[in-house]
């Protein structure tokens, strides 16, 4: 992992990445049959997780420099809360009887780093999991390393119609947090603004060398169902949710 001292250090930890099936779908084969793409982010020290949703359901295009819009779904402390949430789910409808919402699927499994670079923050990582990706991490453009720029969106400015949170999903932050923003847009510097659920922020491709590129160790392990996180920490056990994209890269 990146070194401790390093000034522009802001965080370490695990991401693992994650889909939904859309509602009835349990036996999806492309990102047009999955309803949500998730990344969670675990610090070091297992003080929390943060279940982050990103828009266009995949990762942005690097090479392309492309931007992603997203939002901090769940800030938990106890991680099996939030392996609750995605798990399956049954609900009843008036009209079309029993709906079944399939459970998340872990899709990948590695290590990030968040730092601060000439006043904007980057979002780095390296996978560790699948050991092989495959058509389910190019479905969301889950490369073996890369890098984004990361930006939290000030909610106390606009957008465009239709875009976005509703105001009253956005993350209201105290006083002394909502001025990190200066009155601006974006806060590009304070990685604080995401630990709100409703945090609002954008992604762009930067880097496919963040290690490089920022100065960062990402130290990645052999992994398997035993030793990986994402089943340790998160609890993703393959009698609840289907693993075989974690493991084979291949759709269920």
């Amino acid at each position: 992992m990146t070194e401790e001292n390093d000034p522009d250090l802001l965080e370490t930890g695990d991401i693992f990445f994650l889909y939904r099936p859309v509602v009835n779908e349990h036996d999806p084969k492309s990102v047009e049959e999955v309803q949500r793409f998730y990344f969670v982010l675990r610090p070091e020290g297992d003080a929390f997780v943060r279940l982050c949703v990103a828009g266009r359901k995949r990762l942005p295009d690097v090479t392309r420099h492309e931007r992603v819009w997203g939002f901090v779904d769940m800030v938990e402390k106890d991680p099996a809360v939030l392996e609750k949430v995605l798990r399956e789910e049954t609900y009843e409808t008036g009209t079309r009887g029993a709906q079944r919402l399939p459970a998340a699927r872990p899709a990948g499994e590695g290590v990030y780093a968040i730092n601060l670079k000439d006043g904007q923050m980057h979002l780095s990582y390296a996978l560790e999991l699948p050991e092989d990706p495959d058509e389910v991490q190019r479905s969301f453009n889950i490369a073996p390393e890369a890098s984004f720029a990361l930006s939290v969106k000030n909610p106390e400015k606009g957008q465009p119609k239709g875009a976005g949170l509703r105001p009253e999903q956005k993350a209201d932050y105290p006083e002394r947090l909502q001025k990190a923003f200066r009155g601006r847009r974006f806060s590009r510097e304070d990685l604080r603004l995401l630990d709100y659920e409703g945090a609002e922020f954008i992604l762009v491709g930067a880097r496919t060398d963040p290690e490089a590129a920022y100065e960062v160790d990402l130290e990645t392990d052999d992994e398997d169902y035993d030793s990986a996180e994402i089943v340790k920490r998160l609890r993703m056990v393959k009698s609840r949710h289907p693993v075989k994209p974690l493991f084979e890269g291949k759709w269920d």
